[in-house]
Parts: structure tokens; sequence; C-alpha cells
């Protein structure tokens, strides 16, 4: 099993998961989180007052698959995730060794 995490743009959020959905995730955990990268923080207006922030809003989607769906994962999230301009995001790919479904008790695959 590997979980993916992709830190994408928050308008790109439906995009991202009617494209997991179509490949047969079953499921997806989603965070508003807020970093930065080469993006360098953006420029704002508050009360007419113009400010810089060094946090940029993203959003963070995880998902845990089976090994052997991780790649069309990764390449449907890219695929949907993508508008060509800086600060599209990243996505991360890591094992997962055990996962347990809390209310049945099953394992691994089967708790997915």
């Amino acid at each position: 099993m590997k979980l993916v995490i992709a830190i994408i743009k928050p308008f790109k959020l439906d995009e991202v998961r009617e494209a997991l959905t179509t490949l047969g995730v079953a499921g997806m955990t989603v965070t508003e989180v807020k970093g930065f990268g080469r993006q360098k923080g953006q420029t704002e207006i508050y009360r007419g007052a113009e400010y810089t922030t060094n946090m940029v809003p993203k959003i963070k989607v995880e998902v845990v698959c089976a090994t052997s769906l991780v790649d069309r994962v990764v390449e449907a999230i890219q695929a949907s995730a993508n508008t060509g301009a800086i600060g599209d995001g990243k996505i991360f790919v890591v094992d997962v060794s055990q996962a347990v479904r809390i209310r049945t008790g099953e394992t691994d695959d089967s708790a997915l």
C-alpha cells in the first residue's frame, strides 16, 4: 500500500476528486493548509492597505491506495491539478506498512 500526498491549488480540488473517483479511489482526506515554495508568498490588500503574506493557501489531498494503483493515481492528480503556472504543487508517495478499519477490524488492502 502507498500513501499519496498531493499539495494542490484550492480551485483544483473538484477536478482532482473527479479524476480519482473515475479510477475507483474510494476515499481521501482533504486539509486546508498554508505553505510556500518557489512562489515566495503573495501580495494582498486588506482594508485598503497592501501587505505581503509569506504563506500561500493550498489544499493537501491524502489518498491510501494499493501499490498496483499508485502510478495511475499520481498521473491522475498530476493531469487534473496542472495549470502550467508556478505553484501548481507537489506529489509525494510514501510506503504504508499497515492499515486497519476500526469498525470491522479488516486489515491492509481490505481495509481500504
